[in-house]
Formats: C-alpha cells, sequence, structure tokens
C-alpha cells in the first residue's frame, strides 16, 4: 500500500510504516499534478501539512485513495466532512506540535515588548554609527511579570501555551466557546508541577480592554469574518501586543496596520497570512511587525511526533 507524503514526513515515521509495510514516497508534487499522481502511483494514503490542499474535486477524482492525514491541528486545507462522508479516513496529530507553537509565542512575545526582532535587523546595518541613537530608540521596553495574557482558543495549544505564561508570572484569561475549569500544569524542574486552575470566558468582547497581550489560537471563521477586525481594535487596550500563529484571517490585516499606525496597537508576531505565500509587502517590511515564515510547528522534536502519531494511526486504520 503507497503513501505520498507530499509536505514531508519525518525519518522515524517513514521507518515506522515501511517497517509495517508500507511503500513511502517523499516527493513533492504539486498541487496541479496531485490528481495525476495519485492515480498513477496507486496512492492509498496521502499525508499533508498546510503547503497541499485536499478539496472534493481531488477526492472525487481520486476512488483508490482510503486515508487523508493532517501533519498538524487545523484541517481547512481539507474538505473533512466530505472525505469522510465518500468513506474516507480524515485524521490529523492535534496535540503533537502543541509545546512547539507555544514556545515560538512565548519567544516572539519577549521579543516584541524589547524590539529584540527589530533591533537585531538594524544593529548589523547602523549599529556602529548610529550606537547612541538606537540604545535610546530600543530602551522603552516593558516586562512579561505582572502583565496579562488573553489566549483566544484555549484548546492544547492555548493551554501549553498558558503553561509558560503562567511559569513567567503573567495573569491568564482565556477564552474559549468552552467554558469548563481547566487545569494548567506548570512544570517546575526538580519540583514536580504546580497546577493551577483556568475557567475560560465565552466572549473575547468580556475582557478585550483588560489585555497586555492576545494570542490567537483559533481556526478561520466559517463566514470568513476576523476575530479580530476594526470594531475589536478600538476596544483593545492602548499599547497592547498580540501574537498570531493560528491562521492568517483571524487578524484583519488592513485594519491592523491602522492600529499600528494609530498606536493602539504596540507591536505584532505574525507567523501566518492572509495571502500565504505571498504576503503583503507592507506587513513585512513594518517595523512593529515580527514575521516568521508559519514556523510554529517546525521543530525536530515536534516533526518527529507528528510524524509518529500519523504513522501509528494509518498502522491501526489501514492494515
Amino acid at each position: 500500500m503507497k503513501i505520498l507524503a507530499n509536505d514531508g514526513i519525518s525519518k522515524d515515521a517513514v521507518a515506522a510504516l515501511e517497517a509495517a509495510g508500507f511503500k513511502i514516497s517523499t516527493a513533492k508534487v504539486p498541487q496541479e499534478q496531485l490528481i495525476d499522481h495519485i492515480n498513477k502511483e496507486n496512492i492509498s494514503a496521502l499525508l499533508v501539512r498546510s503547503a497541499t490542499t485536499a478539496r472534493k474535486e481531488m477526492i472525487d477524482a481520486c476512488p483508490g485513495l482510503k486515508l487523508i492525514g493532517r501533519g498538524g491541528v487545523g484541517m481547512d486545507n481539507i474538505d473533512v466532512d466530505y472525505a469522510r462522508g465518500k468513506g474516507l479516513h480524515v485524521i490529523n496529530t492535534p496535540g503533537a506540535s502543541s509545546q512547539s507553537v507555544a514556545e515560538l509565542v512565548i519567544g516572539t512575545m519577549f521579543s516584541l515588548s524589547r524590539d529584540l526582532f527589530h533591533s537585531h535587523r538594524t544593529m548589523p546595518v547602523s549599529g556602529e554609527k548610529d550606537f547612541e541613537t538606537l540604545k535610546k530608540k530600543y530602551g522603552k521596553g516593558q516586562e512579561l511579570r505582572g502583565k496579562t495574557l488573553g489566549i483566544v482558543g484555549f484548546g492544547r495549544i492555548g493551554q501549553s501555551l498558558a503553561s509558560y505564561a503562567l511559569g513567567c508570572g503573567m495573569k491568564v484569561v482565556a477564552i474559549d466557546l468552552y467554558t469548563n475549569p481547566i487545569d494548567i500544569k506548570v512544570p517546575i524542574v526538580g519540583h514536580g508541577d504546580v497546577k493551577v486552575t483556568i475557567t475560560p470566558k465565552k466572549e473575547l468582547a468580556e475582557v478585550i480592554g483588560e489585555l497586555d497581550y492576545i494570542s490567537l489560537h483559533v481556526p478561520k471563521q466559517p463566514n470568513g469574518a476576523a476575530v479580530i477586525g476594526e470594531a475589536e481594535f478600538s476596544k483593545l487596550k492602548k499599547g497592547v501586543i498580540l501574537v498570531n500563529a493560528a491562521r492568517g484571517g483571524v487578524i484583519d490585516e488592513n485594519a491592523l496596520l491602522k492600529a499600528l499606525e494609530s498606536g493602539q496597537v504596540r507591536a505584532v508576531g505574525l507567523d501566518v497570512f492572509e495571502n500565504e505565500p505571498t504576503p503583503k509587502k507592507e506587513l513585512l517590511t513594518n517595523e512593529k511587525i515580527a514575521t516568521t515564515p508559519h514556523i510554529g510547528a517546525a521543530t525536530d522534536e515536534a516533526q518527529d511526533r507528528i510524524g509518529l502519531e500519523l504513522a501509528e494511526q494509518i498502522i491501526k486504520l489501514l492494515k
């Protein structure tokens, strides 16, 4: 049985699948050639990350396909219900990348708070001649400890971020559709875990004006609307710092640029964009925006966990 890991998969996962009798290809097939390739090569399982899509047209055109797997959390690049309605298995790895995404977010929050991302760009260019000027420019940082972080979407990633933020001494406010109390464990090496219970709020509007930092961990909205748009920006605490490592479109990018210009928002970290893989130049060049190319889950550890979790599910479902 053949598997195409079109966006790559870890070596350990390849080894596990091959040991179970599967044949694995990690060739990157262009989207427009994918249907022909799947049919010609008799592919039974297609594994994707965020680059490859699996829509109705492909599902209908590939009758030999038995499984579609997403290495990661969000499955908005797959027509999940349609595929399952056609009898295909559709799987993902919701917990495997949580820690890596959370570490990217907390690292970005530190960077934004001290203007490190922009200083790292500028110092090699003009640090020798403009040292004192840059010292003043970047000498207006703030500490995370004691600040309030709003986490919009309190699933596995949001809970992992909460653990890091609590460890930094931040107050955490969770916003989620599910409002049951959740125990967050803050591991302290050599001393075990400290447990903190958080009860999420249902609506961002309840707390939006109290938050010093906001991190988004929700999928695209079914109606295409941004979670934070022009109306929400007007209600934010002045000088708030935002991070989006969820999906492009969760923040209205045009409204964001206006909020940065007005000073309503102090700084932003973007790992995802509306027009990936061609984000707006205005976002990439804005000195108040720290950008990364959708690398939230891109650590060796996360990719190993993702691959092995996919392999375990495939072996269970298809053998």
